[in-house]
């Protein structure tokens, strides 16, 4: 029993003696191990999106309100007086030239032109008789039994019956004229408005309304007003060739039709200090409305090969227009620039940057000069670019 107690004191003992010996040489370890260095700080690559700039030809537009006008506009009233005995037309209705509008009881003209030409036939009957005469006398008197007085009177009385029948032609072909007026013809191609008088109704040449009125919106004109500031522009671009124009609805989203610039007004308006225009349009259509309100683009010149980026790309800094303009090295620099705005999607670069450069178009407000960035392209803004 002595003996196991002893034996355990022992085996108790060396194991004190080996924890501790494993603690001090522990800690002469940490004592003596080389402390670990810190590591660097790194920044974070910052995410932007990028697109590249395009070299393109690029249509430069000059954009004006204007006004859609008919170019014929006619009233349809009558050129005689009666009893307006039929309607041949339908409100709205498309007609061509010559079609048969109305018609105007047409008896008390045509028994007017009957009557002049009974008088015409009367008139010839008698010029026929007094003729005859003429050649008696005229042989009476070589005979020397007509005095020439008589012969003279005689000569005069034919020429006055000619006279009389140039008269009578011409009664004539005035009331053939008249009764021309009893059946109404459209004048020109065009759209009928509303019917103003109805069948039945009699109708004088003094009358304020029409029967209706009728106008021609093929082709159309657009009246429509620049800056002064555009004059010289527009000028120039006329001087080159024809010069395009586009119409856009009010809202000046949806395109309507595309036309040419006809004329620049001869006067610049003092008050509003612009210019007015014209231009024609073919409107097969029928897209063009008379007194529709449209956004007029005016191509004035095409920039060829001009450096194009998404707008979003282009900044505003204190010391003007700037771009980020990112490297083969994942980073970006800070590139002062001047530009043209052409609409929405496209800006023009004049200055300042490269085709087939890298530009940010979403993510600047972080970016510093030299910032690293984790770049994805945006093929949205560069096909909007292209």
């Amino acid at each position: 029993m002595a003996k196991a107690m002893t034996r355990r004191r022992k085996s108790v003992l060396w194991l004190s003696a080996i924890a501790v010996a494993a603690a001090l040489g522990f800690a002469g370890y940490s004592v003596s191990r080389p402390a670990a260095a810190p590591h660097a700080r790194v920044a974070a690559a910052i995410p932007v999106t990028l697109a590249e700039a395009k070299a393109e030809d690029v249509p430069i537009f000059l954009d004006g309100l204007g006004t859609v006008q008919a170019s014929n506009t006619i009233a349809i009233r009558t050129q005689t007086n009666g009893t307006l005995q039929s309607v041949n037309f339908v409100e709205g209705q498309q007609v061509k030239k010559g079609e048969v509008l109305a018609v105007i009881d047409p008896r008390p003209l045509q028994a007017a032109l009957d009557q002049a030409v009974a008088k015409k036939a009367e008139d010839d009957a008698m010029l026929v008789s007094a003729q005859k005469d003429l050649v008696r006398d005229q042989t009476l008197v070589a005979r020397s039994f007509q005095t020439q007085q008589v012969l003279d009177q005689q000569q005069a009385k034919v020429d006055q019956i000619k006279a009389t029948i140039q008269a009578d032609q011409a009664a004539i072909e005035n009331a053939q004229v008249q009764l021309s007026y009893a059946t109404i013809l459209a004048p020109i191609d065009g759209l009928v408005g509303f019917r103003q008088v109805d069948a039945g109704n009699i109708v004088h040449t003094t009358d304020p309304n029409p029967l209706t009125v009728i106008t021609q919106i093929k082709p159309a004109w657009v009246i429509f007003t620049l800056p002064q500031s555009a004059l010289g522009t527009v000028r120039e671009a006329m001087l080159r060739g024809p010069v395009s124009v586009i119409a856009f609805d009010q809202d000046n989203v949806h395109q309507l039709s595309t036309g040419e610039l006809l004329l620049i007004d001869n006067q610049i308006d003092q008050a509003t200090s612009t210019i007015r225009l014209k231009a024609t349009f073919a409107n097969a259509d029928g897209r063009l409305w008379p007194g529709e309100f449209v956004h007029v683009h005016l191509q004035a010149q095409t920039r060829d090969n001009a450096v194009t980026v998404p707008p979003a790309a282009v900044q505003r800094g204190p010391n003007g227009l700037f771009l980020w303009v990112a490297d083969a090295a994942g980073t970006v620099d800070q590139r002062p620039i001047k530009t043209i705005v052409v609409d929405d999607k496209m800006t023009i670069v004049t200055s300042g940057l490269a085709a087939g450069e890298k530009v940010v178009v979403n993510g600047q407000s972080r970016l510093e000069p030299g910032s690293h960035i984790a770049p994805k392209t945006d093929t949205a803004s560069a096909a909007g670019a292209g």
